[in-house]
């Protein structure tokens, strides 16, 4: 399968100084120019953090069909979106309706979530439950099978004379087959292949052996492709803190060098979590051709410094495109 690389943004916002993303309005427009200028970079995704309750990217679909209106080629997609949040149905149709305007580039993470500033959160939204993880995943399959055409509703005889099953309208043909699940562990990407998804692995892994991040990944990567059940090749996306100094501005921003992987305590459980790449694009470019999880992924995504802007993260990805994704196995899409 072609590697493919795309950036992710969390799509911070903040009225301080030094900030040139300084409101929603901003974050969101400026989101949208960066998905052009990765396209006429060659670059092959788009994608956007999705949180509730903070100055961040929330709602994603509006956000994507715009992406999808102002270009052509790119994937845009979301890494991810909380389903505890969501009404499975209206979604199905918000997300049929965006891949549609986007002629079927959509791809769409989806997660049972991460920590979050809100106590409760969903419960704000209307959802309560004692196990939000299997609420979570309750509501994927309900989502999945309505992009799939499912019935669920049916006719009132009182109207129509008859009684039938109604899917959600539109439907987008092959959306399916572009859905994309958020594991942390490696259970939960083994449950993801039994679902027929794709997988996007996590930066944050809720598990630790006591190896190195990336062969930790890679573990998951396989555990997963070997209990794929569909009848199509799989995707797995790994997304990358990549940051190369080229100018003093980048040291001045970043300093000069990269951190090693980190372990901590998360909601109680021992965590591991991913490097940052900072330095030289030779020296990271080296890096990332080691990096088993990186290799072993169809599909790169690399967190960008929104708040930094447009210019700014247009050169990034064109420093990525140039110097450290063909050592990878990346080759520009024109």
């Amino acid at each position: 399968m072609k590697k493919k690389i795309g950036f992710l943004s969390f799509g911070h916002w903040r009225d301080v100084e030094g900030s040139r993303t300084r409101s929603a309005a901003d974050a969101l427009l400026q989101t949208i120019d960066l998905a052009q200028a990765a396209e006429d970079l060659g670059v092959d995704g788009a994608f956007v953090r999705v949180h509730h309750f903070e100055r961040q990217l929330a709602s994603p679909f509006p956000l994507l069909s715009a992406i999808a209106a102002r270009t052509s080629r790119i994937e845009m997609g979301t890494g991810v979106i909380d389903m505890r949040y969501e009404n499975p149905l209206y979604m199905a149709e918000e997300a049929a309706a965006t891949d549609l305007i986007s002629g079927g580039r959509l791809q769409l993470g989806l997660s049972r979530g991460s920590p979050e500033t809100a106590l409760r959160g969903a419960e704000s939204f209307g959802y309560r439950a004692d196990d939000p993880a299997e609420l979570a995943r309750q509501k994927t399959e309900i989502f999945l099978a309505a992009i799939q055409g499912a019935a669920v509703a049916t006719t009132d005889p009182a109207r129509s004379g008859v009684r039938a099953g109604l899917p959600i309208q539109p439907q987008s043909e092959g959306l399916a087959e572009r859905i994309w699940w958020g594991a942390g562990t490696r259970a939960t990407a083994e449950w993801a292949a039994s679902l027929g998804v794709n997988l996007q692995s996590s930066t944050l892994l809720t598990e630790d052996t006591g190896v190195p991040f990336d062969e930790l990944q890679a573990e998951q990567i396989r555990m997963f492709r070997d209990a794929f059940t569909g009848d199509r090749e799989p995707r797995v996306s790994v997304s990358r803190s990549v940051l190369p100094i080229t100018e003093d501005v980048d040291r001045v921003y970043f300093g000069s060098r990269g951190d090693d992987d980190q372990i901590g305590i998360l909601d109680g459980v021992r965590s591991r979590f991913g490097r940052s790449y900072v330095g030289e694009p030779d020296v990271i470019a080296a890096e990332l051709a080691r990096d088993r999880a990186v290799q072993d992924a169809d599909t790169v995504l690399f967190t960008v410094p929104n708040q930094l802007g447009v210019e700014y993260n247009a050169r990034i990805l064109a420093t990525i495109a140039e110097h450290i994704a063909p050592a990878i196995g990346w080759k520009p899409t024109v």
